[in-house]
């Protein structure tokens, strides 16, 4: 069984790594091919059985294994690709983007309210155009026409919307995060907004059902909270521990949290589940015993008590999860308990790794998109390291620690006591080889997943384990469902334990070593380093298992990959509406322009770039550019500042601008700038130094300019200019504008891109950096043509995702999408 299911999921990734589906035929020839090695695994047992002498009884063995694990593969992936098949049949059609459709249905989850607009999914019930879940945005002011607030919603409500639509899409850079991938997996076909010039009416204020009624439970739940502790620091964090809605916590805070190793703590957990199903399990044991202090009913003789108890267990667990919105940790624990439930009932030992395999597999056949997502690696991962270090091991330390056994002449008290003693001996050894194994068992899967690793996590999860799982979430919980008068002080306590405990690993994670980063390993060495990690946790006895820690040298010694002398590497990012380039020489980096500001939480900086210089391995950026104060460049910059080293800023940002505030080192652009690395060039082209006394200059009309050039190829950078800028460096000399590569100004608008610009710059290459389906219009089909017919290859960021270039004797142009190519992606 558990090389079927090791099979399963191996079918199943193999299946999200295609860029097409399967046909029909490919899906039924596979589920074919898994029933031939599952007949001849059978067949190859049955003959085993009737030889069992056979000196090819191992050989028969290891065969069996493996025609079962590919029968697995097999139906794993005709398995996975037609619950593909079926999540992309209800989209959206390409015609019906930008219509506008009248719809009815209901809100279909938490509706999140911040920055006046309220965004929410919704289950539509009609027209049949429309696919039955989608995303919207309701918006305050921010649109013409649309001056009113969002209406408050409720899980739920049927509404009749006037709304815009669009097919799902999604930013797509290296080591970025999957929106596409994520709206597929949650069935949702389609994101827009409401308009505001429709007929939007609230119908019902409630239409019965099982997911709705959870979702409003859910939104009361945080209500009860949120009146609680009217603008407490942590209450965000007191509802993700209550209820799973994460998106209370501040980026500030997420930070922490992965610094200290403790993110998976900071939500519904498989730990926080196991704990109120225990509980549950043993006030309805306990209940169940004493017959509800009712003697003449003999409950237990109905029913053994033992096995209510796995049922009321169950049912606790299966409302906690539902609150926590079925996460696949959170499914992962619940399918587990099922499995020792079940055994229960039938009277049945399982082993341990059955019942992770068993939830695995239930996992991947519910969610087959599971497997794309570091909670499903990092929880059954966390699980097996645990396994592999400690089952089997703890009756023989037991047995062998003198120390354990009680004294032989002492009275019933002293041998409470010392058996006590030795109980909770043996209990912490446990607990500090548990620890042990998923901080070890976990590095090499969290060096290939983040690119980093927790060095202060083992102190911090030895703190922050026992106080959140027994102190802060019991009573998280406790004054979530007390009434007004007595939920109050209890969600102020739990509210000052959690702050108390969250100040101190706001200490430990600013410390220099918190964090061990380096570039994401290959293949190779991470397997490497897991064979070490193996060796590492092996039982006593093992020989030489520290050298275990050999193994992990190659990934945390690893330095960022870099060009060659005298060549140049630039990636044109791909955060919507903005601009954003990494510009990469022999052993220096450069960031130009740093993105949007897209809510007050999250920019371009935090969601793409820092991600992907995580990734990378790389700690520190060498300069800076920030062409002007436009949000669509500038949104990013603090959140760089704020987490990477940068060695110097400039941009055309007044002195007193927060960005120049930040930087360790901040000057302004000026024309005839020039430095050289690494057989680089930089020349910044504008704007003159004497324009900052011009107050009547637009932000765009200051773009920084800026010519890179190995004196064989060459990239210009032109930021927001527009013609009036453009004619002015034309005048200034044709000559120094010359280019193979250029990043379109002002991302294709009409106002730039003049004829008389292009045929100076002459580049062979243009990037537009532009939002998919963006209000601007961006870039406008004159320019776009005008590129076209000079004959120039031209590359926009939001059909094809980042823009890889690498300049050296000649100009390597890629995309992140044309490399990268997925079956949902342009769906």
């Amino acid at each position: 069984m558990r090389c079927a299911i090791l099979g399963l999921v191996g079918g199943v990734a193999w299946l999200q790594a295609q860029a097409v589906l399967p046909e029909a035929g490919t899906q039924l020839g596979c589920a074919s091919g898994a029933i031939l090695a599952a007949a001849g695994s059978a067949w190859l047992t049955r003959r085993t059985l009737l030889n069992a002498s056979q000196p090819l009884a191992t050989f028969s063995c290891l065969f069996r294994a493996c025609l079962v694990a590919a029968a697995g593969a097999l139906l794993g992936f005709a398995w996975a690709a037609f619950i593909a098949q079926a999540g992309l049949s209800s989209e959206l059609a390409k015609s019906d983007e930008g219509r506008d459709f009248d719809i009815v249905g209901t809100i279909d989850s938490l509706p999140n309210r911040q920055d006046g607009s309220t965004r929410f999914n919704f289950a539509v019930e009609s027209p049949s155009a429309v696919p039955p879940r989608i995303v919207l945005s309701w918006y305050a002011g921010t649109r013409p026409g649309n001056a009113a607030p969002a209406p408050d919603l409720l899980p739920g409500e049927r509404w009749r919307l006037k709304v815009r639509l669009q097919r799902p899409h999604g930013n797509a850079n290296p080591f970025g995060f999957d929106y596409e991938l994520w709206l597929l997996e949650q069935g949702i076909r389609a994101t827009g907004y409401v308009r505001a010039e429709g007929r939007n009416e609230r119908l019902s204020g409630f239409v019965p059902s099982v997911h709705n009624a959870v979702e409003r439970a859910r939104y009361a739940i945080r209500q009860h909270i949120n009146a609680a502790l009217p603008g407490a620091r942590f209450a965000g964090v007191i509802a993700a521990l209550a209820m799973g809605d994460q998106r209370g916590i501040s980026q500030q805070d997420w930070q922490v949290f992965s610094r200290t190793g403790i993110s998976h703590l900071v939500s519904i957990s498989g730990l926080h589940i196991t704990m109120i199903a225990g509980l549950a399990a043993w006030a309805a044991g306990w209940l169940w015993r004493k017959s509800f202090f009712m003697p003449e009913w003999q409950l237990p003789l109905l029913l053994p008590a033992a096995r209510l108890a796995v049922v009321a267990g169950f049912l606790a667990a299966w409302g906690y999860v539902a609150l926590a919105g079925f996460g696949v940790p959170a499914q992962r624990t619940l399918y587990m308990l099922a499995v020792v439930a079940i055994a229960v009932w039938l009277d049945r030992v399982s082993a341990i790794s059955h019942v992770l395999a068993l939830a695995a597999g239930v996992v991947v056949i519910l969610d087959p998109w599971a497997v794309m997502w570091p909670g499903f690696w990092l929880s059954f991962g966390a699980v097996a390291a645990i396994l592999y270090a400690t089952v089997g091991r703890m009756s023989l330390s037991a047995a062998a620690d003198p120390a354990g056994a009680p004294p032989a002449a002492p009275g019933p008290a002293a041998w409470r006591n010392a058996a006590w003693l030795a109980r909770t001996r043996e209990n912490l050894r446990l607990a500090a080889l548990t620890q042990l194994a998923v901080t070890a068992g976990l590095v090499p899967l969290t060096m290939l997943l983040f690119s980093q690793v927790s060095l202060v996590s083992p102190l911090a999860n030895a703190i922050a384990i026992p106080a959140i799982s027994l102190l802060v979430t019991p009573l998280a919980l406790a004054g979530s469902v007390l009434p007004d008068p007595l939920a109050a002080p209890v969600l102020q306590c739990s509210h000052w334990l959690l702050e108390a405990l969250l100040d101190l690993l706001q200490r430990l994670s600013v410390l220099p070593l918190a964090v061990w980063s380096a570039p994401a390993p290959g293949w190779p060495s991470f397997a490497l380093a897991l064979g070490g990690t193996a060796w590492m946790l092996a039982p006593r006895g093992w020989p030489l298992r520290w050298l275990g820690l050999a193994c992990w040298l190659p990934p945390l010694s690893a330095q960022p990959d870099s060009p060659p002398p005298g060549a140049l590497r630039a990636t044109a990012f791909d955060v919507g509406q903005g601009m954003a380039v990494l510009i990469e020489t022999g052993r220096h980096r450069l960031l130009y322009d740093t993105g949007p500001a897209y809510t007050p939480e999250t920019n371009g900086g935090n969601r793409v770039i820092l991600p992907y210089l995580r990734q990378r391995g790389i700690a520190r950026l060498d300069g800076m550019v920030v062409s002007h104060s436009d949000t669509d460049h500038s949104g990013g910059a603090l959140a760089v500042l704020g987490e990477q080293e940068v060695g110097w800023v400039a941009s055309s940002l007044a002195p007193g601008h927060p960005i120049a505030r930040a930087a360790r080192r901040h000057l302004q652009c000026a024309a005839g700038q020039r430095w050289e690395w690494d057989g680089v060039r930089f020349e910044m082209l504008h704007p003159a130094a004497g324009s900052y006394a011009n107050p009547g200059l637009k932000a765009n009309a200051r773009s920084c300019t800026l010519r890179i050039s190995n004196g064989r190829t060459a990239i210009l950078l032109a930021g927001d200019i527009e013609a009036a800028q453009e004619a002015e460096l034309v005048l200034g000399g044709a000559d120094r504008l010359r280019a193979d590569v250029l990043l379109a100004p002002h991302h294709g608008s009409g106002t730039s891109s003049t004829a008389a610009f292009l045929a100076a710059v002459r580049p062979a290459v243009a990037v537009f950096q532009v939002g998919w389906r963006n209000r601007y219009h961006h870039p406008k089909d004159t320019v776009w043509m005008r590129y076209g017919e000079l004959g120039i290859r031209r590359e926009r960021t939001d059909e094809a995702g980042a823009v890889l270039l690498a300049l050296g004797d000649r100009v390597d142009v890629s995309t992140w999408r044309a490399q990268h190519l997925r079956y949902w992606y342009g769906r």
